[in-house]
Protein backbone atom coordinates (compact mmCIF):
# COMPACT_ATOMS: atom_id res chain seq x y z
CA UNK A 1 0.00 0.00 0.00
CA UNK A 2 1.40 3.40 -1.06
CA UNK A 3 2.31 5.85 1.95
CA UNK A 4 0.14 8.34 0.57
CA UNK A 5 -3.03 6.32 1.59
CA UNK A 6 -2.56 6.41 5.22
CA UNK A 7 -1.15 9.80 4.91
CA UNK A 8 -4.40 11.16 3.37
CA UNK A 9 -6.59 9.49 5.22
CA UNK A 10 -4.33 11.43 8.34
CA UNK A 11 -4.80 14.99 6.35
CA UNK A 12 -9.15 13.86 6.04
CA UNK A 13 -9.19 12.79 9.54
CA UNK A 14 -7.61 15.78 11.05
CA UNK A 15 -9.97 18.28 9.19
CA UNK A 16 -12.96 16.00 10.03
CA UNK A 17 -11.75 16.11 13.71
CA UNK A 18 -11.40 20.15 14.13
CA UNK A 19 -15.09 20.50 12.05
CA UNK A 20 -16.79 18.14 14.42
CA UNK A 21 -15.05 20.11 17.20
CA UNK A 22 -16.39 23.46 16.06
CA UNK A 23 -19.93 21.84 15.70
CA UNK A 24 -19.63 20.28 18.86
CA UNK A 25 -18.62 23.75 20.83
CA UNK A 26 -21.61 25.92 19.06
CA UNK A 27 -19.48 27.15 16.05
CA UNK A 28 -22.01 26.08 13.48
CA UNK A 29 -25.10 27.49 16.05
CA UNK A 30 -26.20 30.46 13.93
CA UNK A 31 -26.28 28.91 10.55
CA UNK A 32 -28.58 26.19 12.52
CA UNK A 33 -30.84 28.46 13.63
CA UNK A 34 -31.19 30.28 10.43
CA UNK A 35 -32.23 26.83 8.71
CA UNK A 36 -34.60 26.44 11.34
CA UNK A 37 -35.99 30.16 11.20
CA UNK A 38 -36.33 29.72 7.56
CA UNK A 39 -38.45 26.28 7.96
CA UNK A 40 -40.51 27.52 10.53
CA UNK A 41 -41.12 30.56 8.80
CA UNK A 42 -42.66 28.17 5.53
CA UNK A 43 -39.23 29.15 3.66
CA UNK A 44 -36.88 26.01 2.13
CA UNK A 45 -33.38 26.02 2.07
CA UNK A 46 -31.63 27.26 -0.99
CA UNK A 47 -28.58 25.27 -1.49
CA UNK A 48 -25.89 26.22 -4.46
CA UNK A 49 -22.56 25.24 -5.68
CA UNK A 50 -20.99 25.36 -8.84
CA UNK A 51 -17.96 23.25 -10.00
CA UNK A 52 -17.46 20.16 -7.94
CA UNK A 53 -19.19 22.10 -5.05
CA UNK A 54 -22.34 21.13 -6.61
CA UNK A 55 -21.82 18.12 -4.06
CA UNK A 56 -22.28 20.12 -1.61
CA UNK A 57 -25.65 20.99 -3.14
CA UNK A 58 -26.38 17.40 -3.40
CA UNK A 59 -25.59 16.27 -0.27
CA UNK A 60 -28.05 19.27 1.17
CA UNK A 61 -31.04 18.68 -1.09
CA UNK A 62 -32.72 15.83 -2.47
CA UNK A 63 -30.81 12.86 -0.46
CA UNK A 64 -31.97 9.77 1.68
CA UNK A 65 -31.46 11.16 5.31
CA UNK A 66 -31.84 15.06 3.83
CA UNK A 67 -34.03 17.83 5.07
CA UNK A 68 -37.12 17.65 2.47
CA UNK A 69 -37.57 21.46 2.08
CA UNK A 70 -34.36 22.27 0.08
CA UNK A 71 -33.86 22.80 -2.91
CA UNK A 72 -30.55 22.86 -5.16
CA UNK A 73 -30.07 25.58 -7.52
CA UNK A 74 -28.35 25.32 -10.64
CA UNK A 75 -26.29 26.68 -13.29
CA UNK A 76 -27.77 23.96 -15.71
CA UNK A 77 -31.31 25.29 -15.17
CA UNK A 78 -30.42 28.12 -16.95
CA UNK A 79 -30.62 25.37 -20.16
CA UNK A 80 -33.46 23.50 -18.37
CA UNK A 81 -35.87 26.05 -18.04
CA UNK A 82 -34.35 29.28 -18.62
CA UNK A 83 -33.26 30.23 -22.48
CA UNK A 84 -29.40 29.36 -22.87
CA UNK A 85 -28.16 27.05 -25.12
CA UNK A 86 -26.52 23.71 -24.03
CA UNK A 87 -23.49 25.03 -25.25
CA UNK A 88 -23.16 27.03 -22.23
CA UNK A 89 -22.34 24.41 -20.07
CA UNK A 90 -18.87 23.51 -21.17
CA UNK A 91 -15.65 24.41 -19.75
CA UNK A 92 -16.13 27.12 -16.74
CA UNK A 93 -17.72 30.10 -18.12
CA UNK A 94 -20.45 29.91 -17.15
CA UNK A 95 -19.50 29.47 -13.37
CA UNK A 96 -17.00 32.65 -13.59
CA UNK A 97 -20.03 34.40 -15.45
CA UNK A 98 -21.75 36.74 -13.20
CA UNK A 99 -24.44 37.88 -15.37
CA UNK A 100 -26.26 34.89 -15.37
CA UNK A 101 -27.62 35.06 -11.99
CA UNK A 102 -30.62 37.14 -13.27
CA UNK A 103 -32.08 34.76 -15.17
CA UNK A 104 -31.03 31.61 -12.84
CA UNK A 105 -33.15 33.62 -10.01
CA UNK A 106 -36.26 34.28 -12.76
CA UNK A 107 -36.39 30.32 -13.44
CA UNK A 108 -35.86 29.23 -9.82
CA UNK A 109 -38.81 28.68 -7.00
CA UNK A 110 -37.08 31.35 -4.90
CA UNK A 111 -39.63 32.45 -1.79
CA UNK A 112 -38.97 35.36 0.61
CA UNK A 113 -38.79 32.97 3.71
CA UNK A 114 -35.56 31.19 1.73
CA UNK A 115 -32.65 30.75 3.21
CA UNK A 116 -29.04 30.28 0.95
CA UNK A 117 -26.34 28.35 1.85
CA UNK A 118 -24.05 28.26 -0.53
CA UNK A 119 -20.62 26.59 -1.22
CA UNK A 120 -17.32 27.50 -3.11
CA UNK A 121 -13.86 26.01 -1.93
CA UNK A 122 -12.26 29.40 -3.63
CA UNK A 123 -15.69 31.68 -2.76
CA UNK A 124 -14.36 33.93 -5.56
CA UNK A 125 -16.40 33.28 -9.32
CA UNK A 126 -18.47 35.45 -10.52
CA UNK A 127 -21.72 32.99 -10.36
CA UNK A 128 -20.80 32.52 -7.01
CA UNK A 129 -20.59 35.85 -5.56
CA UNK A 130 -23.04 37.13 -7.67
CA UNK A 131 -25.85 34.57 -6.33
CA UNK A 132 -24.64 35.47 -2.38
CA UNK A 133 -25.26 39.05 -3.63
CA UNK A 134 -28.82 39.24 -5.10
CA UNK A 135 -30.04 36.74 -1.86
CA UNK A 136 -29.06 39.76 0.19
CA UNK A 137 -30.39 42.51 -2.04
CA UNK A 138 -33.32 40.30 -1.73
CA UNK A 139 -33.56 40.22 1.84
CA UNK A 140 -32.26 36.51 2.40
CA UNK A 141 -29.95 35.42 4.64
CA UNK A 142 -26.75 33.53 3.42
CA UNK A 143 -24.47 30.83 5.14
CA UNK A 144 -21.54 30.10 3.13
CA UNK A 145 -19.53 27.22 3.55
CA UNK A 146 -15.63 27.96 1.81
CA UNK A 147 -11.97 27.75 2.79
CA UNK A 148 -10.72 30.52 4.54
CA UNK A 149 -7.27 29.82 3.96
CA UNK A 150 -7.79 29.70 -0.03
CA UNK A 151 -10.16 32.10 -0.69
CA UNK A 152 -8.22 34.89 1.44
CA UNK A 153 -5.09 34.17 -0.61
CA UNK A 154 -6.77 35.06 -3.78
CA UNK A 155 -8.61 37.60 -6.01
CA UNK A 156 -12.32 38.15 -6.46
CA UNK A 157 -13.62 37.95 -10.15
CA UNK A 158 -16.68 39.32 -9.50
CA UNK A 159 -17.21 43.48 -10.49
CA UNK A 160 -18.19 44.11 -6.92
CA UNK A 161 -14.61 42.89 -5.89
CA UNK A 162 -16.40 40.86 -3.00
CA UNK A 163 -15.42 37.56 -2.05
CA UNK A 164 -18.45 35.00 -0.71
CA UNK A 165 -16.86 35.40 2.74
CA UNK A 166 -17.10 38.93 3.08
CA UNK A 167 -21.11 38.62 1.87
CA UNK A 168 -22.17 35.73 3.82
CA UNK A 169 -23.80 36.22 7.20
CA UNK A 170 -22.38 32.78 8.69
CA UNK A 171 -19.34 31.64 7.12
CA UNK A 172 -17.94 27.95 7.67
CA UNK A 173 -14.39 27.45 6.81
CA UNK A 174 -14.60 24.05 5.29
CA UNK A 175 -10.83 23.50 6.70
CA UNK A 176 -9.67 22.54 2.71
CA UNK A 177 -5.94 24.51 2.33
CA UNK A 178 -5.19 26.83 -0.58
CA UNK A 179 -5.29 24.77 -3.64
CA UNK A 180 -7.41 21.74 -1.80
CA UNK A 181 -4.74 19.11 -2.69
CA UNK A 182 -3.50 17.95 0.73
CA UNK A 183 -0.41 15.88 -0.43
CA UNK A 184 2.37 16.28 -3.21
CA UNK A 185 4.44 14.17 -5.73
CA UNK A 186 7.45 14.22 -6.70
CA UNK A 187 8.02 17.77 -8.70
CA UNK A 188 5.72 20.02 -6.18
CA UNK A 189 2.24 17.99 -7.91
CA UNK A 190 -0.24 18.08 -5.82
CA UNK A 191 -3.35 15.38 -5.32
CA UNK A 192 -5.68 14.12 -2.62
CA UNK A 193 -8.27 17.15 -3.16
CA UNK A 194 -10.49 17.53 0.28
CA UNK A 195 -12.60 20.10 0.18
CA UNK A 196 -15.55 17.92 -1.17
CA UNK A 197 -15.18 15.52 1.77
CA UNK A 198 -15.11 17.77 4.35
CA UNK A 199 -17.95 19.77 2.72
CA UNK A 200 -19.98 17.22 2.63
CA UNK A 201 -19.59 16.63 6.04
CA UNK A 202 -20.22 19.82 7.25
CA UNK A 203 -23.89 19.44 5.33
CA UNK A 204 -24.50 16.48 7.13
CA UNK A 205 -23.57 17.94 10.64
CA UNK A 206 -25.94 21.16 9.64
CA UNK A 207 -29.03 18.16 8.41
CA UNK A 208 -28.27 16.54 11.80
CA UNK A 209 -28.42 19.74 13.93
CA UNK A 210 -31.35 20.74 12.79
CA UNK A 211 -33.17 17.79 12.66
CA UNK A 212 -32.73 17.29 16.22
CA UNK A 213 -33.65 20.49 17.80
CA UNK A 214 -37.03 20.31 15.21
CA UNK A 215 -37.37 16.57 17.47
CA UNK A 216 -36.68 18.42 20.58
CA UNK A 217 -39.43 20.79 20.05
CA UNK A 218 -41.96 17.74 19.66
CA UNK A 219 -42.02 17.88 15.71
CA UNK A 220 -41.43 15.81 13.35
CA UNK A 221 -38.20 16.28 11.23
CA UNK A 222 -39.47 16.35 7.23
CA UNK A 223 -37.22 13.91 6.41
CA UNK A 224 -36.05 11.53 3.30
CA UNK A 225 -35.89 7.62 3.57
CA UNK A 226 -34.27 5.85 0.99
CA UNK A 227 -36.44 5.25 -2.02
CA UNK A 228 -34.96 1.89 -2.18
CA UNK A 229 -36.78 0.65 1.04
CA UNK A 230 -40.65 -0.44 0.98
CA UNK A 231 -42.63 2.29 1.57
CA UNK A 232 -39.79 5.03 0.81
CA UNK A 233 -41.31 6.61 -2.13
CA UNK A 234 -44.40 6.93 -0.57
CA UNK A 235 -43.58 9.19 2.19
CA UNK A 236 -41.20 10.93 0.68
CA UNK A 237 -44.41 11.90 -1.98
CA UNK A 238 -46.44 12.88 0.74
CA UNK A 239 -44.00 15.25 2.61
CA UNK A 240 -43.07 16.35 -0.97
CA UNK A 241 -46.09 17.48 -1.55
CA UNK A 242 -46.41 19.83 1.66
CA UNK A 243 -43.60 22.24 -0.33
CA UNK A 244 -44.89 21.61 -4.15
CA UNK A 245 -43.88 24.34 -6.13
CA UNK A 246 -41.10 25.87 -4.02
CA UNK A 247 -38.38 22.91 -4.37
CA UNK A 248 -37.45 21.44 -6.90
CA UNK A 249 -36.50 17.73 -7.89
CA UNK A 250 -34.77 16.35 -11.67
CA UNK A 251 -32.31 13.75 -12.37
Amino acid sequence: MSDLIPEFLSQATGRLEAIAETASTGGYDEAIELIITALDNGGVVQAFGTGHSQAFAMEIAGRAGGLIPTNNLALRDVVLHGSRDVSVLGGSGLERDPSVVDELFSVSPINPADVFLIASNSGVNGSIVGVALRAKELGHPVVAVTSIEHTSAVEPKHPSGKRLSEIADVVIDNRAPFGDTTLSLPGEIGVGAISSITSAFIAQLLTIEVSRRIFERGAVPPLYISANIPGGDEHNSALEDLYRDRIRRSA
